[in-house]
């Protein structure tokens, strides 16, 4: 065999530490519809979303990830969707404001914990949700807009943090915040690595497309089957990258990049329109 026909050896991948919040789903149901994934209509099994929510509990703890936990409300029963509750980056908290209203308790919830452990908290002036549609890959900010977050939220987390915010617009109401098209595998590269990602491209608009083409040429493609249980709804150390357990190819495609894709069963929570990612807020201090 030539050096050309030699098969492609997959990156030496590195975990690195996290430390994250989660909110146990103890009144998780679908009493009401603000996504194209819930119907009220269904039933939902609240003790079934709490298991299969501690078995990702678990898996952080078995990472070595630390965990902390926000404690549920009655009545806001998203408010197991951490991810939405805002975006954590250099100690500073910059909170959440939801679109529906039947939403919108959870934006003070989660100040509260913020200011409660020390976070120097950031009140929104515009409509955002948090770590749903605000993506950190490398040094930049993905930033998704066209179904939750306003475009001049953009603008707003561009001058807290002084990074470079690259804006991307969803077309897909199915996909509504750019945390389930598109999952950041290398969310932190050593010296001299490139951040990556994984999308779906039926997911943006041609612009955006363009943009994340140039930005990401070794990107993993997701295809439809594994978009559609939210597979792309994932959390990566950089080495382990916790996704949905029925997103097959995906995970056969992480596996051929060098990642350890570990599955998990979230069936419960994607009727409320959550996976992996969406139960998975990070703090960074």
């Amino acid at each position: 065999m030539t050096m050309t026909e030699a098969t492609p050896v997959a990156p030496q991948r590195r975990a690195s530490h996290r430390t994250i919040l989660m909110c146990r789903p103890d009144y998780f149901t679908v009493s009401y519809r603000i996504n194209p994934w819930m119907h009220p209509e269904d039933p939902t099994d609240t003790s079934l979303a709490v298991k299969q929510w501690e078995v990702l509990y678990k898996t952080y703890l078995d990472l070595g990830f630390d965990v902390q936990l926000i404690d549920p409300i009655e009545g806001l029963p998203d408010m197991v969707y951490a991810a939405n509750g805002g975006f954590v980056l250099d100690n500073i908290a910059y909170g959440a404001s939801f679109t529906y209203p039947e939403r919108q308790p959870e934006g003070p919830a989660y100040m509260d914990w913020f200011r409660a452990n020390g976070y120097d908290v950031r009140v929104p002036e515009n409509v955002n949700e948090g770590e749903g549609d605000f993506l950190l890959v490398g040094d930049a900010l993905l930033a998704g807009q066209g179904f939750r977050s306003a475009s001049n939220s953009h603008q707003e987390l561009g001058s807290i943090y002084g990074r470079e915010v690259v804006s991307l617009n969803l077309i897909n109401p199915s996909f509504y915040h750019l945390d389930t098209a598109i999952a950041v595998l290398d969310p932190s590269p050593e010296a001299g690595q490139t951040a990556n990602i994984a999308y779906l491209p039926s997911a943006f608009d041609e612009p955006s497309l363009a943009i994340l083409r140039e930005r990401y040429p070794d990107a993993v493609i997701v295809n439809e089957e594994d978009a559609a249980v939210l597979g792309l709804n994932s959390y990566s150390d950089g080495y382990n990258v916790v996704i949905a357990s029925r997103a097959k190819d995906f995970e056969r495609q992480l596996r051929a990049r060098g990642y350890n894709p570990i599955g998990v069963d979230l069936s419960e929570l994607l009727l409320g329109g959550g996976g992996v990612k969406c139960c998975t807020l990070e703090l960074r201090r």
